[in-house]
């Protein structure tokens, strides 16, 4: 079953995120270590004295309810989704994923930009990942991408939509490869930002790895072991975390910020990429919806049913896929093309983890140049 969906959350949750942010207890920090530890101590003191004193979650709300919003029950799961119809003489229905620690504010800049193209457009269907946003929270064992990919296929069916595109990034890219390789008679095409970390194709036995793609590993595996502290507890320990992340904002904060400052593509000063109020407003809508410890627990689960193909298993249907330079490690294309059906492939000049916010114009010409020759 749809319903029509509006957010209007309680002024009494807005009243206490500020007044937990006027009793922050600050750490200490080593002289200059800025973003060397984590969270640089002075820009979080700004940030949340910004978030305290300036930011507005009813501005956020307002252009959220802009637009159609929506809960569909599915399998006896709330899910949450945008559902903007094209402008077009030629369209799309498409499904967009976003990963953690973002959310589906993050597609926000995409809508007009997907949507209102005079002669190619998109139906827009963008859901937030059980965990995550305004979508249930699962309490029960099992939810990891292959099963959030058929909740995503039933959703498209109810809104009668049996043949679409799928789109994603970061956990968003697991659920779309798990959406084409499950059903692809029904999903046109997919369209790739990142490929999911566990990727790992078939190989047959005494099959040797490339040059390059050995080098790849070493890459990946110095960045797991000097970035990947958060994805080890999400994996094995996400609620140790999660009470003092679900008690403080600022400590939510930290936890998230950290990754857009690391994970951008911003030269140096985070605000080149994202505005305090985009940062805030992703943030909040965490702290909001309580879902850290939610939205964590997919790594765990995803950690169970890694995107590891057996004998047989490739992605026919066509890829797309967009690289952006300072994403995180992503394998040589002769490596993904072991287990993708490599049809368009696109090296952008800028950008980072965080494509649709940061660079939504790359992304979405991207996103339409691919789709557009499939329709």
């Amino acid at each position: 079953m749809i319903k029509p969906f509006s957010i209007n959350v309680p002024q009494q949750t807005l009243d206490d995120l500020k007044l937990r942010l006027a009793l922050t207890r600050w750490p200490d920090e080593l002289t200059g270590s800025g973003w060397n530890y984590g969270a640089d101590l002075s820009y979080m003191k700004e940030l949340a004295n910004y978030w305290q004193h300036v930011f507005d979650w009813r501005k956020v709300e307002t252009e959220i309810n802009a637009y159609p919003n929506f809960t569909a029950e599915i399998d006896g799961h709330q899910i949450h989704f945008l559902h903007i119809k094209d402008k077009g003489k030629r369209s799309v229905p498409l499904i967009i994923t976003h990963g953690w620690p973002g959310s589906f504010l993050e597609m926000m800049k995409l809508i007009p930009l997907l949507t209102e193209g005079a002669n190619f457009s998109f139906d827009l269907v963008i859901p937030s990942i059980p965990g995550f946003g305004f979508s249930d929270k699962m309490v029960h064992s099992g939810c990891n991408s292959e099963f959030v990919a058929d909740l995503w296929h039933q959703l498209m069916l109810e809104l009668g939509y049996k043949r679409y595109g799928a789109q994603g990034g970061d956990i968003g890219s697991g659920i779309s490869t798990w959406l084409a390789l499950k059903h692809p008679s029904n999903v046109i095409g997919l369209h790739l930002n990142y490929i999911s970390g566990s990727y790992k194709p078939y190989l047959e036995d005494g099959e040797q790895l490339s040059e390059e793609v050995v080098a790849f590993q070493k890459t990946a595996a110095e960045w797991s072991a000097r970035e990947g502290a958060y994805a080890y507890i999400h994996a094995t320990k996400p609620l140790t975390a999660a009470y003092g992340l679900n008690d403080s904002p600022v400590g939510l904060c930290a936890w998230i910020i950290e990754k857009f400052n690391g994970w951008s593509d911003h030269n140096g000063n985070i605000e080149n990429n994202f505005t305090k109020d985009e940062l805030l407003a992703n943030i909040t809508l965490y702290w909001i919806t309580q879902t850290i410890h939610s939205s964590m627990r997919i790594y765990n689960e995803n950690s169970k049913k890694p995107l590891i193909f057996k004998k047989g298993d490739y992605v026919n249907v066509p890829v797309g896929f967009a690289k952006f330079p300072k994403e995180l490690p992503t394998p040589p294309r002769s490596y993904i093309e072991k287990g993708f059906n490599i049809c368009h492939w696109t090296t952008m000049p800028a950008g980072g983890h965080f494509a649709a916010v940061e660079q939504p114009e790359l992304l979405s010409e991207d996103i339409i140049n691919f789709f557009s020759k499939l329709a």
